[in-house]
């Protein structure tokens, strides 16, 4: 299974979704891969740490080769690294993505992550994307089977979504028709609060596919960000770890 986190919108969790049901599926049993397509790198830095920022090979070397042929193209699998969580491994990103979109649109090179990924030996891989529909994005929704789409709970979330849903329709008719919206993950919910029950309320209205297990805002996470631990492995009974656990299962 091959899963995206995607949304246009920034600071909406994408990152920390994607860590955190990585190293679920890896604390499982399952041997998990993360892609990190973000050029800010959240997700490698979260899970490998400053380790991230120190390594020799990364997406963007695997994107960039590509653009050249060569008889000894490194296959995917050359450019992903252990973390230090067993089965679970990361194809990190890297600055340079930035400098290497340009190229990579002239040259249509939108269905290679697909092809790069499609050979690999994992039970699941999760793909934590950049807040824009970019080269990147499009590639990563090309490339998966289901595409999750945090929500945060406020009314500028709520109007682009039906843009975001559009957009998943779209690549789904016209490059992928494995793609399926695997749900809408309300992030960063407030029970207390009435405006984020009701936001929740009217998108389950509106019959849209809102997952039942919502993550709740919690200051820990700050500090599983700064020490580079995903939840399940910093504080298993924590809450929100739980929360996540619910969402992993959902999606199983």
């Amino acid at each position: 299974m091959r899963r995206v986190v995607f949304n246009k919108k920034g600071g909406v969790g994408k990152s920390t979704i994607t860590a955190n049901l990585a190293a679920i599926s890896a604390a499982q049993g399952l041997r998990t891969l993360v892609v990190d397509l973000d050029p800010q790198g959240n997700a490698t830095h979260y899970i490998l740490g400053q380790a991230g920022s120190e390594l020799k090979s990364s997406v963007a070397d695997l994107f960039e080769q590509t653009l050249s042929f060569s008889l000894y193209s490194k296959k995917a699998s050359d450019f992903i690294h252990a973390s230090p969580y067993e089965n679970l491994s990361v194809l990190p990103s890297h600055p340079s993505l930035s400098d290497l979109q340009s190229k990579l649109e002239s040259r249509y090179k939108i269905f290679k992550l697909r092809d790069s990924l499609k050979d690999l030996d994992f039970d699941v891989i999760y793909i934590d994307t950049p807040p824009a529909l970019n080269f990147y994005t499009l590639s990563a929704l090309i490339a998966a089977e289901s595409c999750l789409i945090p929500f945060d709970c406020d009314d500028f979330s709520r109007k682009a979504l039906y843009s975001l849903l559009d957009s998943v329709r779209e690549i789904r008719e016209d490059h992928n028709p494995r793609l399926e919206v695997g749900g809408i993950v309300v992030n960063q919910f407030q029970a207390r609060a009435s405006l984020p029950t009701k936001l929740v309320e009217e998108l389950k209205s509106e019959g849209l596919p809102v997952l039942n297990a919502y993550l709740s805002s919690s200051i820990k996470i700050r500090e599983s960000h700064e020490q580079s631990r995903p939840m399940i492995y910093l504080d298993p009974k924590h809450k929100l770890t739980q929360e996540f656990v619910a969402l992993h299962g959902e999606l199983s």
